[in-house]
């Protein structure tokens, strides 16, 4: 049996839970089901898009392999058909965002590694790959975009796992272990901020000066 690269695996576990997230936005908006296929779609590949694009790869993952396309339409089949079972769709969005979040980083970070981009360009995929899915979600439905809600850590979560997996990895230690501390500090800090209400100080406007 042919091995899946780790780059690779992290892609197909990002779109899955990205495109359950999609689809529970979706069924926030009441979509139809080509709706919910559309939103799931958009959340699970919109990151790695991008970080394909920027960096400059062959192939965008997805057009390389529409597999990835048919996991995220499936994922909105299904959730098309079972969200009304959820107590709080907003609460399990949250949280399935967060596994969504610190499963993307590290393949953000694991597709720029393999390709052999220098820290500062593994750090902003990371944070792209991680980001931008959920960004486009909330913008084209209408809904204030977790990665700017004020009082919660996001970009900043995405910011550390990636940067604590350059920090492994010139600390010696291999590649999937330095990946694995990158979703833990992701996840750890998301989970912190959504449980237990961690934020960073946020910028207050005074009033000018008087001469």
């Amino acid at each position: 049996m042919a091995q899946v690269p780790l780059g690779a695996a992290l892609d197909y576990a990002a779109v899955v839970v990205f495109a359950l997230t999609g689809a529970l936005v979706a069924s926030r908006q009441q979509l139809d089901l080509v709706g919910f296929i559309f939103i799931a779609a958009l959340t699970a590949v919109g990151g790695g898009t991008l970080r394909d694009l920027l960096i400059g790869r062959d192939t965008v993952f997805w057009v390389g392999n529409p597999t990835y396309v048919l996991i995220a339409a499936s994922a909105a089949v299904v959730v098309f058909f079972t969200a009304h079972l959820l107590e709080s769709r907003y609460r399990a969005l949250l949280w399935l965002d967060a596994w969504a979040l610190a499963v993307a980083v590290p393949a953000g970070v694991a597709v720029t590694m393999r390709l052999d981009h220098g820290p500062i360009i593994v750090l902003i995929m990371g944070v792209v790959t991680g980001t931008f899915g959920g960004l486009m979600r909330d913008v084209v439905c209408n809904e204030v975009p977790l990665v700017l809600k004020q009082g919660e850590l996001y970009l900043t979560c995405a910011f550390a796992g990636a940067a604590s997996a350059l920090i492994a990895n010139a600390a010696g230690l291999d590649r999937l272990t330095a990946l694995l501390i990158c979703g833990a500090v992701t996840f750890i800090l998301r989970a912190g901020s959504l449980r237990f209400g961690w934020k960073l100080p946020v910028y207050k406007a005074r009033p000018p000066r008087q001469y």
